[in-house]
This record gives C-alpha cells, sequence and structure tokens, in this order.
C-alpha cells in the first residue's frame, strides 16, 4: 500500500509524500483513517517522536529510512517497485517535487536548485526520515547530491541514477523546448500516450515499451483528451537553473558513502560515472545492462541486483559501510 503524507515545501508549496509499506507499529500519526496525514512545520520546535512522526533511528519499531527522488516530469508513484521491497525492511517514502505529480503547481512559484533542495530537507525534518538514504533519478539524483553535501548531517548514504555533474549548455535546453512542442498532446488514448513515447518519439532509436509505460503513467484525463499532470513551461524552468552548470564541487563536498549507477545506454556516459565516483569522497560504481535512462523501469530486477548490496551496507547497523 501507498500512503500519503502531506509535506509543506519552501514559500510554503504543498508536497505529496508517499510512504510505502504498512507504517511502524505505534505510529499514531499513521493510525487514523484518513488517507492524508498533515506533517508539522520544518520549524517546528518538537522532535519528531512528539510530532507522533517516527525518529529513524530511536524509539521501538523505529527502521532505517530512505528518501526517493524521482527526476524531471516524474513522479513518486515511478518508484512503487523500488519502495516496495525497500518497505520490506526500511521505512521507504518517495516524494512529488513541486510541479510534479499530486503536489502543488502553482504558476509563481520558485523552479529553482535552491527550492527543490529545500523542499527535500523539509521532507526529511518533517517526516523524522534523518538519518536517511537519499536514492535520486536524474534530476532528483541532482537535488540528493546538493541536499547531501549541504547538510551532512541529515544523509547517510546517497544512491545517484543516471545524472550528469557536468554541464549540459544551451543547445540542450533548446531541443528540449523543441520536443515538448513535438508533443502530439492531448493524447485520444492512454495506448497512443504508450505507442508514442515507446515507439514514435523522434528521440526514441528503437521501441521501447517501458518508456511509454513511463510517460502514461504522468497523464490525467482531460475533457479533450490525455495531458501530462505537469506544465511543459515548469518543466523547462526547472531544468534551466541547472543545464548551464557543472555540479563536481558539490560532489566534493559529500561525505556519506555514495553510489553512482548508469545504465549502459543511459544518458551519463561511463568516463563521466567514473570521474564522479572518483570525485565523491567516498564513492563506488555500478550499472545495469539492457537499461537506458529509466534504468529502474528499464530493468527493475537489475536495479535491485545493482543497489541492494549498497543500501544493506549503510542502512545495516554495525556493517562496514555504515557510517
Amino acid at each position: 500500500m501507498a500512503r500519503r503524507i502531506d509535506v509543506t515545501g519552501a514559500g510554503g508549496v504543498r508536497l505529496a509524500a508517499w510512504e510505502f509499506g504498512d507504517p511502524p507499529k505505534g505510529d499514531p500519526a499513521k493510525a487514523g483513517p484518513g488517507p492524508v496525514i498533515p506533517a508539522q512545520s520544518a520549524h517546528s520546535p518538537h522532535p519528531p517522536e512528539e510530532r507522533g512522526l517516527p525518529s529513524a533511528d530511536g524509539g521501538e519499531g523505529s527502521r532505517p529510512s530512505v528518501l526517493l527522488l524521482h527526476g524531471l516530469m516524474g513522479r513518486a508513484s515511478h518508484w512503487a517497485s523500488t519502495a516496495r521491497w525497500l518497505s520490506e525492511r526500511h521505512r521507504a517514502v518517495a516524494l512529488d517535487q513541486r510541479g510534479h505529480g499530486q503536489s502543488e503547481k502553482p504558476p509563481q512559484a520558485a523552479f529553482t536548485r535552491e527550492a527543490y533542495v529545500e523542499d527535500a530537507e523539509a521532507a526529511l525534518e518533517q517526516l523524522g526520515l534523518a538519518p536517511v538514504v537519499l536514492i535520486g533519478h536524474a534530476m532528483g539524483a541532482l537535488t540528493a547530491w546538493q541536499l547531501a553535501a549541504r547538510r551532512p548531517d541529515l544523509v547517510r548514504g546517497l544512491v545517484v541514477c543516471d545524472m550528469r555533474a557536468s554541464a549540459l549548455g544551451a543547445a540542450s535546453q533548446r531541443e528540449w523546448g523543441d520536443w515538448f512542442k513535438s508533443w502530439p498532446a492531448p493524447f485520444a488514448t492512454l495506448a497512443e500516450v504508450r505507442k508514442w513515447f515507446g515507439e514514435d518519439d523522434p528521440w526514441v532509436e528503437r521501441p521501447n515499451p517501458s518508456r511509454g509505460e513511463f510517460y502514461a503513467e504522468v497523464m490525467q484525463e482531460s475533457p479533450d483528451g490525455w495531458r501530462p499532470v505537469f506544465e511543459p513551461e515548469q518543466m523547462l524552468k526547472s531544468r534551466e537553473t541547472w543545464v548551464y552548470d557543472a555540479h563536481w564541487e558539490e560532489l566534493t563536498q559529500v561525505r556519506c558513502p555514495a553510489l553512482v549507477v548508469r545504465g549502459l545506454d543511459g544518458e551519463l556516459g561511463r568516463a563521466e560515472a567514473q570521474e564522479m565516483v572518483r570525485v565523491l569522497p567516498r564513492g563506488e560504481y555500478a550499472e545495469v545492462a539492457d537499461a537506458g535512462h529509466l534504468v529502474h523501469y528499464d530493468q527493475p530486477e537489475g536495479w535491485r541486483t545493482a543497489i541492494e548490496p549498497f543500501l544493506e551496507a549503510v542502512l545495516t547497523p554495525g556493517s562496514p559501510g555504515t557510517p
């Protein structure tokens, strides 16, 4: 099961977090009949246990925590497969980031790097997840390592999935703008969504059913057909705050154990991924065969095989990888 919990992000933006699996025993905040659990302010003077939220390391029934951050245009539900096996042993929470999923999409909201990082920080503090392992895909991975660099006290481990540290530049941003304009939206049916993104999209080199499923997940029915749950302009605003800059310096500031994962056919090349591992003070490397950019969607079992040993080392008390 997935249970929604409201979080207040930077600037008061309401964010939807989703906890997978049964809530920890003795957690009164999850005991009520309603599906939405409002969280306290990030600046609450009371510790998590006094707010009815479990702390990650203290109290009976507490479990090590993992926060999952999707990429641009993604949503928390894209992590469902990963979160379900994680929830067997850990507290697994996925966040709909601002402008995505069921989180708010205010037209005038900030879609800056600072806002995304502050949102993730607010989620950790309001939900009592720290110290946490952050797992991020693409833009979510950048948010994760920026937060780990900024607040090492909140993060015990980091998984970076198919995100480049180098600058992508103006040409890349223009290509994305043109790509959004090429979408034949609204789509008449979800079958058309799956076919276009899985086969007909000019960016698809060969048929990719998992890519079609990924984009079907971010569509909603409207009076004239199926449209994305996000605003493309907000996605471009989010992207333009990081594509022009390199992010190597922040990697050097990540002190916790970190795993860089790439799909063999993804956007992160092997040479750059291995350089990221070298720059990270405690970096490790893994790759997943027959996977593209959407590693956890393309090859869920290969993804699990790649990250599970790292997570066990970081989250198991007394193991060599535990900080």
